[in-house]
């Protein structure tokens, strides 16, 4: 695949920066996007220079004068642990880095980007921010689905807005995109930077995103709590659904982090419930010889053994298909089964989804939230347009809205997915 890694300007920066540091980041300052020796030109750029990405951090000379900057904030898309440090964050560095004073948060998501609904806006200041991130979810509250972008773009030139921050996931940057492209169109010099926000952390190019550590610290919990359930009861199993509508990398992960797990059915590696291989049989063979087992079922998985009488799809605002409830699905099969073949078990069902996407961050995320919201700042102040703030082989870098998509899955032939069936002991295949 082709990346085009080139970063927009709003123009020239002219301004000294305000801030009191020497080591301000050289705008030619690079990362190579293949680090290993053996494939490094294997990805070139135009020049036929090794493909690189611009490296993230504070100018010296800035876009923006601050003292007649105004910016504002969006949050958009299902909450995430990590929200409310990263508006938190955005709003300090302007308000004490960069003497931007005028900083306003959209509430309820691009929704409030449409004045017709007559969201209120919030005036966003330190006093008010100083507390939020011991909260989850967003101060300024969220919303799917997408908004006319003239309308929008309309909206931010009546309010003056110089730089819009916009925390979301993948439909959040493709609207973002289009913002930008409506923007660039009409000539206005309105920055446009994202934060990226999906708890699946299935972003492409995007080392990890905000949410993901502490998803896994509250997930791997709910392992816990399974597997005492199960060790408590007779033949007992502890069923326990979790985010990952494309991608299992929370469930893998919980997995490593918790190795109490013995089965993890993720999106990647399909599997059979019947036949000599299939998930049930091997699920007995557990019981007979352990006597408990502990499932952990990403939401996206098995989704074609429940659409076999070929359901209609349905989508929600966001443009996602709306998945059908594998949890509930699996619960019901293994009731049956082993009814079926009168053999006793015990089995609880643990929902965990929502407790977690809507906890505070954890101290590792508190750190990653708050770098990704200086670092946005300093990109906004320095002009830059179109991008996205993220990390990169453990370098914050910027990346082009139309570089990052969703799609980034666990390769089942990958060093991680052969630490989950070490750690679990399932088969490399449940397909007959």
């Amino acid at each position: 695949m082709k990346y085009d890694f080139s970063i927009d300007d709003l123009g020239k920066r002219l301004i000294k920066s305000p801030l009191a540091i020497n080591n301000f980041t050289d705008n030619n300052k690079r990362l190579l996007f293949n680090s290993h020796l053996d494939n490094y030109l294997s990805c070139t750029d135009k020049k036929g220079r090794p493909l690189s990405v611009e490296i993230a951090g504070p100018r010296d000379k800035i876009f923006f004068n601050p003292s007649q900057t105004r910016a504002a904030i969006v949050t958009c898309g299902g909450l995430c642990p990590g929200i409310n440090d990263v508006i938190r964050s955005i709003t300090t560095a302007l308000f004490f880095s960069y003497n931007v004073k005028d900083i306003i948060g959209i509430r309820y998501g691009l929704r409030g980007l449409n004045p017709h609904l007559g969201h209120e806006l919030v005036k966003l200041s330190p006093e008010l921010v100083k507390d939020i991130t011991s909260i989850g979810g967003s101060i300024l509250s969220t919303s799917r689905g997408p908004q006319d972008v003239n309308v929008m773009v309309d909206y931010l030139n009546r309010l003056k807005i110089n730089i819009l921050f916009c925390i979301g996931g993948d439909g959040t940057i493709r609207a973002a995109e289009k913002i930008t492209t409506e923007v660039n169109k009409r000539n206005l010099k309105i920055s446009i930077v994202c934060i990226p926000k999906t708890i699946d952390n299935d972003l492409n190019l995007i080392q990890k995103s905000f949410g993901f550590d502490t998803a896994i610290d509250k997930a791997a919990e709910a392992i816990r709590s399974a597997h005492v359930e199960a060790r408590g009861a007779f033949n007992g199993i502890g069923l326990i659904k979790i985010m990952g509508r494309n991608s299992g990398h929370i469930a893998a992960y919980a997995a490593l982090a918790q190795n109490d797990t013995n089965f993890v059915l993720i999106p990647e590696v399909p599997f059979d419930m019947e036949g000599k291989k299939g998930f049930l049989t091997i699920l007995r063979k557990r019981i007979k010889t352990r006597g408990h087992a502990v499932i952990l079922v990403a939401e996206g998985a098995g989704q074609n053994l429940l659409r076999e009488n070929e359901l209609a799809l349905e989508k929600d605002p966001s443009g996602n298909i709306r998945l059908l409830d594998i949890g509930l699905f699996l619960k019901n099969a293994i009731n049956d089964y082993f009814k079926k073949i009168n053999l006793e078990i015990n089995l609880k069902y643990i929902e965990p989804s929502y407790l977690i996407r809507s906890v505070p961050s954890n101290s590792s995320d508190d750190i990653y939230c708050n770098m990704l919201g200086q670092y946005s700042v300093h990109a906004g102040m320095a002009g830059k347009t179109g991008i996205l703030v993220a990390l990169m082989k453990d370098e914050y870098v910027h990346l082009p809205l139309g570089a990052v998509t969703s799609g980034r899955k666990i390769d089942p032939q990958s060093d991680i997915w052969f630490r989950v069936l070490e750690t679990t002991g399932q088969p490399a295949s449940m397909k007959n």
